[in-house]
Formats: C-alpha cells, sequence, structure tokens
C-alpha cells in the first residue's frame, strides 16, 4: 500500500486560507470567511469545485518542486519540462499598516521565466454555493469580474486577457502578475502594488518569526508549526480553528468526514499554551477576547464549539460532491454543537488563569471575569454526575469520562487562584470542594489491578487522553503511579512507529483505524514529563516523519503506511509539535540538542 500524503502548501493572511497544490493548482480557497463556500474546491469535487492554475501550455511530463520562503508563509511553486522552468509565487498580502494588520482577501501569484522558454497556460474558474453556481464573467480593460456572489470577485492581470478567457498557452517571456480580490479590488499599479506587497508580506512573516521564543531543539520545524498555526486564527474575532478544510477522511472509506472550521472551545488550553511558549501574546489576547465574548451568551451550558464569529448553531448538512478521492460524504456544519461535553467548563477556567498570573494583561481585561469563573463553577457542580459524550464526541455513547473529571478538577484549581487573587472567599471554597469531589471520580476510573486510569467510571478501555492525567499533573511525573500508568497506556495505544492511537475499542462507527497525530506528541510530552527524555526526543524525531514536504501536519496519521488522513493542515497537531517541543527543551540539560 503506497503512502497517501496532501501534496500542497498552505497561504493565509488571518482573514482566510488557501491550499495550493505541487501543479501551481488551487486546491481549496474559501471566501470571504474561512467557513464559506470555497471559490476554488477541486480538493472535493474535481469537476464542481472550478480551477485556478498556472500549468504548462503542453500535457507533457513536467517535474516540480515546492518551497516556502524561509520563515514565512510564502510559497513558491516551480515547474520544468523540456521547454523551460518557471516559478509561481503565490502569497496573501498582510504587514502593518497605520498601525493595524491589512489582511486583504486578495490572492497575488508572481510569475516568473527561470530557464528556457516556457509555455503556460492560466485557467481562472472560482465557483459559489460550493459548486451549484457558475459564475458570469465580464471583460474589462485590465481584469475579468466574477459576478454572482454577495460581492464582486475580480481577476487583475497583466497576462493578455484573451489567453485566460480562451484558455490559450502563451510563452512566459518576462515576469507576469495575477491579483484575484473579493470584495474591494486592486485599484493601483499591478506590478509596483505586487511586489511591495510582497516585500512587506515577507517582512511581517519574518518579524513575527523572530518575536518568538523557540529553542534550538528542531527549531525550523516548530517555525513552520507556529507559522502554521497562526494563520488558523481568524483575527476579525480571536477565534482559532481546528483546520482548513472539511470532509477530508479519517481514513479511505470510514465515512468520518467531518467539517473542522470551526473552534472548540476544548482546545482553548492548549491552544493558549502554545502561543504562550512561544512567546507570543497578541494571539492569546484576541483568543481572550473571543471566549469572553462567547461567554456572555452561555445560558444553560458551553456547547463544544461555536463557529469563527460565535455562533451557537452550526448544523450539519450533507453535500452532493464526489468527495476527497470518492470519499462521502462531504459535510459542512457540525452537529457536534448539540453535544453534551462537560469538560469545556474547566477548559475555560483553565484557560482564564492567565488573565490573572501573566502581568501582561492590565486590571480592564479582566473584566466580567469573575462572573464568567461563578457560572462555570456553578455548571461544573451541576453536571458532576452527568455522563457525557467526551472529548472524541461520541455520538450514540454517554459515559463517565476520566477526562473530563481531569478538567472539572483543573478548573476548579484554576477558580481556586483566581479567587484567592481577587480575596473571594465564597469561589475560593467552592472551587475546593469541587476539585475535591473531582478527584474522586478520578479515582473511580482507577484499575488498581492494572495500575491504570481507564477512560470511564466501570470502563475497562484505555484511551490517550488519559495522557493528560500527567500532562496537567494529576499525578506526579516523578511518583510510580504515573509511570506505571504511562507504561500502560505505551503497552495498549503505541504502535511500533511511536503513533498514539486515540482508543482501539469500537465507537459509533467501528474500531478506529488511523491515529490521531496530537495523542502522539501527548505521549513525548508525558515521556519528558516522567523523566524519559531520550525516549522523549526519540519519539518526537519520529514524528517529523510524518509531515507532508513542507512541514504540514494533518489530524491522522496510517500507522502501516505512514499516510496523512484528516483534515489538512490540522492546527492541533501543529499545536501539540510546539507544546512537545517546549517540553523537551525546558527538560533537557543540553540546550543545544538537537
Amino acid at each position: 500500500m503506497s503512502k497517501h500524503t496532501y501534496d500542497m502548501g498552505l497561504v493565509g493572511n488571518c482573514a482566510y486560507l488557501a491550499l495550493i497544490n505541487k501543479d501551481t493548482a488551487v486546491s481549496w480557497l474559501c471566501w470571504p470567511r474561512f467557513d464559506s463556500s470555497f471559490v476554488f474546491g477541486p480538493l472535493l469535487d474535481t469537476r464542481k469545485g472550478g480551477e485556478f492554475s498556472i500549468k504548462p501550455a503542453e500535457d507533457a511530463d513536467y517535474r516540480t518542486r515546492q518551497y516556502y520562503l524561509e520563515n514565512t508563509n510564502v510559497l513558491c511553486t516551480e515547474i520544468e519540462n523540456a521547454e523551460g522552468r518557471y516559478r509561481v509565487t503565490d502569497f496573501a498580502p498582510r504587514f502593518t499598516q497605520y498601525d493595524r494588520n491589512y489582511k486583504p482577501l486578495m490572492f497575488i501569484r508572481k510569475l516568473e521565466p527561470l530557464a528556457g522558454v516556457p509555455r503556460v497556460k492560466v485557467v481562472c474558474n472560482p465557483v459559489a454555493e460550493y459548486g451549484e453556481q457558475q459564475l458570469t464573467r465580464r471583460r474589462s480593460s485590465n481584469h475579468i469580474a466574477f459576478l454572482g456572489m454577495e460581492e464582486e470577485m475580480r481577476l487583475t492581470t497583466d497576462i493578455p486577457l484573451t489567453y485566460i478567457l480562451d484558455g490559450e498557452g502563451f510563452v512566459l517571456t518576462e515576469t507576469r502578475y495575477l491579483v484575484l480580490t473579493y470584495g474591494a479590488p486592486l485599484e493601483a499599479s499591478l506590478h509596483s502594488t505586487a511586489e511591495e506587497f510582497l516585500r512587506k508580506t515577507v517582512q511581517y512573516w519574518r518579524h513575527w518569526v523572530k518575536s518568538t521564543s523557540i529553542s534550538n531543539f528542531y527549531q525550523t520545524q516548530v517555525i513552520r508549526s507556529a507559522l502554521a498555526l497562526k494563520l488558523h486564527q481568524y483575527e476579525d474575532t480571536g477565534a482559532i480553528i481546528a483546520a482548513t478544510t472539511t470532509s477530508l477522511p479519517e481514513a479511505p472509506g470510514s465515512t468520518r468526514n467531518w467539517d473542522y472550521r470551526f473552534c472548540w472551545m476544548r482546545d482553548t488550553y492548549y491552544i493558549l499554551t502554545a502561543f504562550n511558549n512561544i512567546g507570543h501574546f497578541e494571539e492569546m489576547e484576541k483568543y481572550f477576547h473571543y471566549i469572553a465574548n462567547i461567554s456572555t451568551k452561555v445560558r444553560d451550558k458551553y456547547q463544544p464549539l461555536y463557529s469563527i464569529s460565535g455562533a451557537a448553531k452550526l448544523v450539519e448538512k450533507e453535500l452532493p460532491l464526489e468527495g476527497y478521492l470518492g470519499n462521502q460524504p462531504v459535510r459542512i456544519g457540525n452537529d457536534a454543537y448539540t453535544h453534551i461535553q462537560n469538560d469545556v467548563y474547566g477548559q475555560v477556567l483553565v484557560a482564564l488563569l492567565p488573565l490573572y498570573v501573566d502581568r501582561r494583561f492590565v486590571g480592564a481585561e479582566r473584566a466580567d471575569s469573575e462572573r464568567m469563573m461563578y457560572e462555570a463553577l456553578r455548571l461544573i457542580k451541576e453536571t458532576m454526575d452527568m455522563p457525557d459524550a467526551g472529548l472524541w464526541e461520541f455520538r450514540h455513547i454517554a459515559q463517565h469520562h476520566c477526562y473530563t473529571f481531569l478538567f472539572h478538577w483543573a478548573g476548579a484549581h484554576a477558580a481556586r487562584k483566581v479567587a484567592r487573587y481577587l480575596g473571594n472567599r465564597d469561589i475560593e471554597d467552592m472551587a475546593e470542594q469541587l476539585a475535591h469531589t473531582a478527584a474522586q471520580k478520578i479515582e473511580e476510573c482507577y484499575d488498581a489491578e492494572r495500575g491504570v486510569y481507564t477512560n470511564a467510571i466501570g470502563s475497562p478501555h484505555l484511551d490517550a487522553s488519559g495522557l493528560q492525567l500527567i500532562l496537567m499533573g494529576y499525578l506526579d511525573p516523578n511518583s510510580d503511579r504515573a509511570k506505571n500508568h504511562l507504561r500502560e497506556l505505551e503497552k495498549e495505544l503505541k504502535t511500533p512507529e511511536g503513533l498514539f492511537y486515540r482508543y482501539r475499542h469500537p465507537d459509533d462507527f467501528g474500531t478506529p483505524e488511523t491515529t490521531f497525530l496530537i495523542c502522539s506528541f501527548w505521549y513525548v510530552e508525558a515521556l519528558a514529563c516522567v523523566g524519559r527524555l531520550d525516549d522523549a526526543a526519540r519519539e518526537f524525531e519520529k514524528l517529523l516523519g510524518y509531515t507532508n514536504h513542507l512541514g504540514l501536519l494533518s489530524e491522522d496519521v496510517d500507522a502501516r503506511t505512514g499516510s496523512q488522513w484528516g483534515n489538512f493542515p490540522q492546527a492541533y497537531s501543529h499545536v501539540g509539535m510546539v507544546n512537545a517541543a517546549y517540553r523537551i527543551s525546558k527538560k533537557l540539560d543540553r540546550p543545544n540538542f538537537l
């Protein structure tokens, strides 16, 4: 069985995301928001998905090379055949202007001849409504307008429009530019504007990287993960989505095809930890604002996930699309918003803690957090004995999950620290009692015979979320209990390749076929915590083999073939890499260990 990888690069500017194939075709681009319909989506349907490509004019054999400009999110794709060689530089403009981040819905492609006399053909055929609506084309003097969406899309270029409209190839003898816009068009010099935006965008990303705190431990790989993670923040609201795409299958034929273009509450803690670990405050601050905005809407419970605008209703629908490599269904929306997942209350409390312990935040930014804290504690108290779907979002299974109790415990501890800071004795006493109760519940998950905590009260099954008992400090990492617990999880869930299954028991869709990559990084962190540093470094290095050609990570990996599956790029896999590298580097006595 051959190895499957996603041969695509990611570009974006925190207003939109796009995936570019190694043949220059835009595989995925949603406008005007992360969760909008694609305007280019051949990733999910080659017939209805539209096309934006710059390929050799003849369908002859050609070689391709794709790479990022160092320490940027600017992507280069070089194509070479018998006629010559050319480069396409793709980027989404992002830079500081008038004390704000300039991040337009603008996709710029720079086309340069490098050798010989290459002949190329440009195709630009965007679509709307997930391929159900074809757009009307209108030719103007120096641009093609695409009409039919809420706002106009426009391709401004110095390539003869006739070649593009007629699908004709042409000889590339000089540098050309293509600027695709949604809404506000480009109404300035094409050449000088594109070059200025490229220079400023490169400068922005390199400055951003220089302002990170990243150790020497696999620094290049961690920088790429940090850059990818940054792109998944929708800056307008501060939300961070789980992945760029929807409906890429966890395994071929599994029907586990989900829309991940939403913001999961439970991942708040891990994301904030990652940005804190690399010393990036701005992203943390924006995410806090997003969480605080959602908290004002909460009445009876927190949902597991919300849209990037904070909208609660995320109705799941299936679309009449062929699916990635024929994998159906293609879904938009996510029914998990209706689930009972009670760990979210503790997650919110743990996320609030930096507002009080991190001195970069000032008093005004803590406004209303006392009310948020009380409400979250109240919800923990009310749901302590309630079974839930758990973090793996079982659709027809409800249990008393150990992971849920762990975050009841961690959230209550965080609330107690904040209450002491505020001098609020009522909240402190309430938090202390809840932490004690949650700890008792966690202990009910302990299997004394095997020396391991199971996934739920009364369940014999293990799952990778049990690693968090060590990472969150519930178990003393130096204790025999922690080390035995880790060994038992290894025996049941680890593959010889160093990957970690979420669990091995059947769920609503059968037995999982692929491993969930963030669990593998949790395992690396746990190894570092218990002092097995050589093991941690070795397993971390193995995981680097599961990136694509650009260092980007998927959601899942097939342990048998090393294939990438699931949505891509997966922000939380990159969160896992950043946090695992940080955990190892902090423990290593050799700061220059590589």
